[in-house]
């Protein structure tokens, strides 16, 4: 019942003023801008850019299939705009891990943001996710690492989950204090960075500051209204996620509360800061995450972007909802580690 309430009134935030008992909101935009709204149109439509009058059908249960989509990733990690000036990028080893350092210009390494990139558990590495992760960075002064999970279907749970342990755990040998750390993460990432705050806590290991997670994938049993009601106006291609969460969760069930978090006992956790776009189908993922949070005691804050996309935060600062949100994103970190 308390989890019931909690949703129902959850699901009124979009950028706006309204205030929900228990979840902190933030003010802003209340309507689409023009330069949103268009910039969702030619995401929405970018097959006819390619002179395709149609979407394309794809099997994404075919391994050739992910394969594709992984080059894709790499080849369009440039749209996402260059390094901006004085960012400072150097690559580091973690055991078999490979990670980047992104620091701004004369910073220290007391505090730092753990970037967890997206991609659907499938895709993803430091070259299509160091541009956006490097906007964080820019915005907060807090520099970041930025690591590379093992990708499924190669490697299915708990692999990413053990290398984001790890990646966590190598921060803290380094001397970096978990108060100054914060976890940031899209998509696959923002789930992955939820699950590994579950693992941590079971595991009695100190957790960080507080956690960022914006177009999160919390259930991968794919439960949520939004994966129907949004599946025709969503950037992402109908009937991937069932396939993707059939890629990660290999032989184990899809509703373990470290392969899908919304599933877990979300007692204990830090600080959240959970974004979604209203037109995409992970939408209820978030609510239903940031509701449930709130049930179990979590200070947790919900930004539900009204007419808004799946990651649409990392677009900063091509339109004004974007640019609202990187702002937001990054004076949350500097509050949570004290900068």
């Amino acid at each position: 019942m308390i989890l019931s309430c909690a949703i129902k009134s959850i699901m009124l935030i979009h950028l706006s003023d309204v205030q929900v008992p228990g979840v902190d909101t933030l003010g802003g935009i209340t309507v689409p801008s023009l330069r949103g709204r268009l910039f969702k149109i030619l995401l929405q439509n970018r097959h006819l850019l390619r002179f395709q009058f149609k979407k394309e059908s794809i099997d994404w249960c075919q391994y050739e299939s992910i394969i594709s989509f992984r080059q894709q990733v790499e080849a369009g990690a440039g749209k996402f705009g260059k390094l901006p000036e004085g960012i400072e990028v150097l690559p580091v080893q973690i055991d078999s891990l490979y990670a980047e350092w992104i620091l701004p210009a004369k910073a220290t390494k007391d505090k730092m943001i753990l970037y967890f990139h997206g991609g659907g558990y499938v895709s993803g590495t430091c070259n299509s996710h160091r541009a956006i992760t490097a906007k964080f960075v820019k915005g907060s002064q807090i520099g970041a690492l930025l690591f590379e999970y093992r990708l499924a279907p190669e490697h299915p749970y708990p692999a990413a989950l053990e290398d984001s342990l790890s990646a966590y755990q190598w921060l803290l040998d380094q001397g970096i204090a978990a108060s100054n750390i914060v976890f940031v993460g899209d998509s696959a990432g923002g789930g992955l960075g939820l699950a590994t705050l579950l693992a941590l806590r079971d595991q009695g290991t100190p957790l960080p500051a507080a956690a960022v997670a914006y177009s999160p994938v919390t259930d991968f049993t794919c439960s949520g209204d939004s994966y129907r009601t949004k599946a025709k106006i969503c950037l992402s291609p109908e009937g991937m996620a069932t396939a993707l969460a059939k890629h990660y969760a290999g032989d184990e069930e899809p509703n373990l509360p470290y392969i899908s978090p919304l599933y877990g006992n979300l007692q204990g956790l830090p600080p959240l800061l959970i974004y979604a776009g209203e037109d995409e189908t992970l939408c209820d993922d978030a609510i239903r995450f940031a509701a449930k949070a709130k049930a179990a005691g979590v200070n947790v804050t919900l930004r539900v972007g009204e007419g808004m996309f799946h990651c649409y935060p990392a677009m900063a600062p091509l339109f004004p909802e974007a640019a609202q949100a990187m702002k937001e994103i990054c004076a949350f970190i500097k509050i949570h580690t004290g900068k």
